[in-house]
């Protein structure tokens, strides 16, 4: 905890970018403040905070460390991480941007912050598993802030995409992030549940849905308690989302089209599900797991095992 004394200390005594970042990084090491959301680095966060309070670029001068700060820039950094300290608060909420596939998006406490590991087979335009120049329709189910789409319009320059969401508050920033990076004639929010009213056919369908189990729910640090509940928790096992995805994506599939679905440490009760389902898992070189992909073929062939799992789990 940053107390009040310290934070007057503080505001009194910093005089430089050097020696905020210093002690907001001690102050967040004393915390044990939990990084998940974007950064595994207490300077890189204590950074993120204070060019955001300065308005400067991330590629600033190095001289700038030794620049004298104003008064006013002093207590913003430190009111700043007094909220990151004390409250939890991740820092993309507290700068209210987060980036994604090099592109920055507007975020806050009505999304989560982006971070799923489905950003390096965008940068891969989803190759070899789909040929980028013949991927016409998109979805991206339960967007959120609209990453995935707008990234996948970036990747796919001939797509289309659907940005669909249940959570109209979660659409209203996707919205913005859209009207940001000037795609409203290529990337489309629209409110849905699941796949229900939306009806291809679609090339993809790339899927960062609700997954987290009830277990891991509880055990969560108090950083994730800003996010939005809805964009996280599905039932026991994490599943109820992708048990229903599974049964009723062929039906928005082109003959040729492929599901990609992130379900994180669910993918073990994926794989206590189905084990004759020839799950693809992807393994990513920047970190994360848990993201498979069927294609339609799959999809029909064991859609009886899917059904099944739907109505007994």
């Amino acid at each position: 905890m940053i107390e009040p004394r310290e934070q007057e200390q503080a505001q009194a005594t910093l005089r430089t970018p050097r020696d905020c970042l210093r002690w907001g990084e001690s102050a967040l090491r004393r915390s044990d403040a939990f990084l998940g959301h974007g950064t595994d680095d207490h300077g890189d966060e204590c950074l993120a905070l204070l060019l955001h309070i300065l308005a400067l670029p991330a590629d600033s001068d190095p001289r700038l460390l030794d620049a004298r700060l104003l008064p006013d820039e002093v207590s913003a950094f430190v009111a700043l991480m007094k909220r990151r300290v004390n409250e939890r608060v991740p820092v993309p909420y507290l700068t209210g941007e987060a980036w994604f596939c090099g592109l920055p998006f507007r975020v806050d406490e009505r999304v989560l912050i982006p971070r799923s590991p489905i950003a390096e087979l965008i940068e891969a335009r989803f190759q070899p598993w789909l040929d980028p120049d013949r991927v016409g329709r998109v979805l991206d189910l339960c967007t959120g802030s609209g990453c995935i789409a707008i990234a996948c319009a970036h990747a796919l320059e001939h797509a289309e995409v659907d940005a669909s969401d249940i959570s109209e508050d979660a659409l209203a920033v996707c919205r913005a992030n859209v009207e940001r990076h000037g795609l409203e004639d290529r990337v489309f929010p629209v409110r849905a549940d699941g796949l229900d009213g939306l009806t291809g056919p679609y090339d993809l369908i790339v899927s960062n849905p609700p997954y987290v189990d009830a277990e891991d729910l509880a055990a969560m640090p108090a950083e994730y308690r800003h996010e939005p509940e809805l964009a996280l928790a599905s039932g026991a096992d994490g599943l109820d989302f992708t048990r229903r995805l599974l049964i009723e994506a062929p039906e928005r599939l082109s003959e040729d089209g492929v599901l990609i679905v992130e379900v994180g440490n669910s993918d073990r009760h994926v794989m206590a599900a189905w084990p004759e389902v020839p799950f693809l898992w992807f393994e990513f070189e920047r970190g994360g797991h848990g993201v498979f992909m069927l294609d339609r073929r799959q999809l029909i062939e064991h859609h009886e095992s899917f059904k099944r799992a739907h109505f007994t789990g």
